[in-house]
């Protein structure tokens, strides 16, 4: 007789377990469980890198964090321990199939010297749906973020104490199915590692050079360009290397007959257009699945959709000493014709590119159909705009400027 159960989720995601027979009966199985964490620390540690010598993700910390989901049992008990290799099977499905996520997060050291994240429930949620989008097994994000809390108080020592330093966060999560066919991954395996960085711009912003690209395509309708996979970066890399041979440091990626503007590298793109009632439109490509939903880019648009002109306001982005016009923020199907219509007409006043790594990266030149669109250029390196959004968000992400974005670790306990 058939056996009826109730099917157990996480995230609206049911977790099955295969049993005898050939059957999957819906079963409830371990979620991730912070309580059960262990810590194993590492008996030597590591001398710190002057904090001037550090290029980005080249320095391990002491400790990782890892945890395993296996089909049978569910998510096994977490744990912080000593940086090492991992183990793998040559079957594993990650090779093979590249079901990998990951995220991209930072810890900054705040006035008061604990460490804080900048909106993480906002990478925790993106990981999640990038998880359910290559049918990795669904885990409990709100754990997750926990034990990342824990790692980070765990590695406090490696935030160094100076501005615009951090501690850059890897969460990554591979299928780990120990069989080769095309099939989605049974098992995973989700770890944490951690590295100190610096300002990626140490000497002062320096503006890139794009090429705008048609020929190879980042992402596609249907793709999955608005997840954060590993196999959307690789396809990159040969075109970057041959906009490099050409004299240009990134691409503008551009997809279509109508030469929709997608992304900047592995950045979301934006543009300032001066209107002609003195404000500027602060635009955007809209999400319409080929772009990544950024967490610099939702912040971008939230503080442009709040500014007010007066200094005095909470919500203004100008100071004392630098008035900022009315922003107009447009998320919209961009294209070409349009970027090159607005430089033609001279109000096309800055290009930026928004991430995690470089919070903001302005543009110099674009490189399209044989010419170049050439922007102006600032002292600095970065427009007003610009400027204005790179201040406050780094205010925010170090705690000197309060706000519900910034959130604290506690103390690390044993």
């Amino acid at each position: 007789m058939p056996v009826s159960v109730m099917p157990a989720t996480v995230n609206g995601a049911a977790i099955t377990a295969p049993i005898a027979n050939g059957h999957d009966v819906k079963v409830k199985l371990p979620d991730i469980d912070p309580s059960k964490l262990t810590i194993e620390r590492a008996k030597t540690l590591k001398p710190l890198p002057v904090p001037e010598s550090l290029v980005f993700g080249q320095t391990s910390t002491d400790h990782m964090l890892i945890m395993e989901f296996d089909p049978e049992l569910g998510w096994g008990a977490p744990a912080i321990k000593p940086y090492a290799p991992l183990q793998l099977d040559p079957a594993c499905s990650i090779f093979h199939y590249t079901p990998a996520v990951f995220e991209g997060m930072k810890a900054f050291r705040g006035p008061n010297g604990r460490p804080r994240l900048f909106r993480p429930d906002l990478n925790m949620e993106r990981m999640t749906r990038s998880a359910d989008r290559v049918a990795l097994p669904p885990f409990d994000h709100f754990a997750l973020l926990t034990l990342i809390k824990r790692l980070v108080a765990v590695e406090e020592r490696w935030i160094p104490n100076k501005r615009g330093y951090s501690l850059y966060i890897r969460p990554t999560y591979i299928g780990t199915r120990p069989a080769i066919g095309v099939t989605r991954s049974t098992h995973g395996m989700l770890f944490v590692i951690v590295s100190p960085t610096g300002p990626y711009f140490p000497t002062g912003f320096k503006p890139v050079s794009l090429l705008g690209n048609y020929d190879a395509v980042r992402a596609w309708p249907g793709g999955t360009g608005a997840y954060k996979l590993g196999l959307n970066y690789a396809p990159c890399f040969k075109p970057q290397l041959e906009a490099s041979k050409k004299g240009y440091q990134q691409i503008l990626w551009i997809l279509g007959q109508d030469r929709q503007v997608t992304e900047v590298g592995q950045m979301n793109f934006f543009i300032v257009v001066r209107r002609e009632d003195g404000g500027f439109n602060v635009i955007t490509p809209e999400l319409d699945g080929t772009i990544l939903p950024g967490v610099t880019r939702d912040s971008i648009l939230q503080l442009a959709s709040a500014h007010v002109v007066d200094h005095k306001s909470p919500d203004s982005l100008s100071t004392a000493e630098v008035v900022l016009p009315e922003l107009h923020v447009q998320e919209k199907h961009l294209t070409m014709l349009e970027i090159v219509e607005y430089h033609e007409r001279g109000v096309l006043t800055e290009a930026f590119g928004a991430g995690t790594a470089a919070i903001l990266c302005p543009v110099s030149k674009i490189g399209y159909e044989e010419r170049d669109l050439v922007l102006p250029e600032y002292k600095g390196g970065l427009g007003p705009v610009g400027r204005a959004m790179w201040e406050r968000i780094v205010e925010i992400q170090e705690g000197r400027r309060p706000s519900p974005w910034s959130v604290e670790i506690d103390a690390e306990r044993d």
